[in-house]
């Protein structure tokens, strides 16, 4: 932890990660850690304010999440979120309740204290997002109101602890002025200063690798994706040739994806890279397979041998280098304590207990967009380092049921179409994810005067913040037209394609 940061103290809200990239647009530093971790733990951290998030529990039932009062008593201005607010105002002898009328989606919000730093800048009647079942029915002693909507109190202070409270979300964009209150808290209350921008962070980066790794070997495996990429060319930067990358092509891959990924890391920026054709060896293990889960689960165990036997040709090696970001990182964290994690991901829980070699993973302080940032200033093209996530299994979990090489070669070539066409109309940067999907089912059609029974494919283009919800790209009319009869007259083997028109919930983004 940074000092002079914010501490973001997560309850479980699905925002959480929102807050903290709020915070660090601001150029502050902020972190994310469990609303359990001990006051004293937060308090070394030496944060210049802290905020409490939202989260899904009602504060008056048993066994919701709570704080130690003490961590109010310390001096430190706090900002209270949502459940934030309602935890504080029990804390300090005040009511909640659910509400009569519930609040999900904007609401005006009207001052009541207009010299309150917090809304500084902010007119009355401005928009703010709500989410919430419960709210204060009766305010803490010593606090006041400071703000309200038609419906609840919006927003209250407590003046001998400097704590702020808001039952509305302000790191949405959906709140008008949103940006405006947290920068107001940030360094208005809490008195920050900047101490956070990606070319310091590579600077610093760069000089601790150098101090960690001294003259020793590391290795790398090497997708091709933004996290591994980045963090092998900033590893690259601090100690050149004593990085090997391992890059496998498991023949699950885009169109020309090994070549490219050659063509920019191991020529352009000359980094010492194994590529290993493995792509006959992962279908022969696919063979017959259709269950998604066991496609995964081979895939993984597959890529795991192959590495390894690459890994074990390179000598004198210390270390092994990771692109795991700071999402991973939180997602792996449990918000209720040790029992109950929320996910584990391969980078963070995936290792063996016992490894013999040391870790290094230079992206793990950072979110995804501060990950691209890092990347554009290490010069990496803007192709590879803005692309869309790609998933470890590849296209086997964007073939349904079992995978072969002819259908991976024409998924291949469907997929490429679609991105270059999303290129050529300044539209693949305006959505998060787009992708085809190639079902297991054949349909009749007709091509010229014969009839055809070929594959049924589907595009698919979603649109989201976080990739935790996410709804479907409203893509024109004639791009689709044009998507559609470029593919279907260019791609032998598919006969009939449909545009996902579902959102996350309820379905997903990836088909499998």
């Amino acid at each position: 932890m940074k000092e002079n940061g914010i501490v973001v103290l997560d309850f479980g809200s699905q925002y959480n990660q929102l807050i903290a990239r709020r915070v660090r647009e601001l150029g502050v530093y902020a972190e994310i850690v469990p609303f359990s971790e001990p006051v004293s733990d937060i308090l070394k951290r030496k944060p210049a304010g802290i905020i409490f998030t939202g989260g899904p529990s009602s504060v008056y039932e048993e066994g919701s999440p709570r704080v130690d009062k003490a961590l109010f008593e310390a001096g430190i201005p706090i900002l209270g979120t949502c459940y934030g607010m309602q935890l504080t105002t029990v804390l300090f002898g005040g009511k909640v309740a659910k509400a009569n009328k519930q609040e999900f989606g904007k609401a005006e919000l009207f001052i009541d204290d207009k010299a309150s730093p917090l809304f500084e800048g902010i007119p009355d009647g401005s928009v703010v997002w709500m989410s919430h079942n419960d709210h204060v029915t009766e305010m803490a002693p010593d606090s006041r109101q400071i703000a309200h909507t038609n419906s609840c109190i919006a927003a209250t202070y407590f003046p001998k602890t400097n704590t702020y409270c808001t039952q509305f979300h302000s790191e949405v964009t959906h709140s008008q002025y949103g940006a405006r209150i947290i920068s107001n808290f940030v360094f208005h209350i809490a008195k920050c200063r900047k101490n956070w921008s990606m070319e310091h962070y590579i600077d610093e980066c760069v000089k601790n690798i150098r101090e960690k790794v001294g003259n020793k070997k590391v290795l790398l495996g090497l997708s091709g994706g933004v996290d591994s990429s980045v963090a092998a060319t900033l590893i690259h930067r601090a100690i050149g040739d004593q990085l090997t990358c391992i890059f496998v092509d498991t023949g699950l891959l885009r169109k020309n994806e090994a070549r490219k990924v050659m063509d920019v890391y191991a020529e352009h920026f000359q980094m010492n890279i194994q590529c290993v054709d493995a792509g006959e060896r992962f279908l022969s293990k696919l063979a017959g397979v259709s269950d998604p889960e066991q496609k995964r689960k081979i895939i993984g165990k597959e890529f795991i041998e192959v590495f390894n036997e690459e890994a074990a040709k390179v000598k004198d090696v210390e270390f092994l280098a990771q692109g795991t970001i700071y999402p991973d990182v939180i997602e792996s964290t449990s918000v209720k304590g040790p029992s109950q994690t929320i996910k584990s991901h391969h980078n963070v829980g995936g290792l063996p207990k016992e490894m013999k070699l040391q870790l290094i993973e230079p992206l793990r302080e950072l979110f995804k967009d501060e990950v691209r940032k890092v990347g554009r200033e290490l010069g990496i093209p803007s192709d590879m380092v803005d692309r869309h996530p790609f998933p470890g299994p590849g296209l086997g979990i964007r073939i349904l049921g079992e995978v072969t090489k002819e259908k991976a070669d024409i998924l291949r070539e469907a997929d490429d179409i679609f991105i270059e066409e999303l290129r050529a109309a300044d539209l693949y940067n305006k959505v998060s994810q787009a992708f085809v999907v190639l079902l297991p089912i054949r349909s009749v059609g007709v091509m010229g005067d014969c009839r055809t029974y070929e594959y049924t494919a589907v595009l698919r283009s979603a649109n989201t913040i976080d990739f935790m919800t996410a709804t479907w790209s409203h893509l024109p009319p004639d791009f689709l037209e044009k998507v559609s009869n470029r593919i279907l007259n260019e791609v032998k083997g598919i006969n009939r394609l449909t545009y996902d028109i579902s959102s996350k919930p309820p379905a997903t983004i990836e088909w499998e």
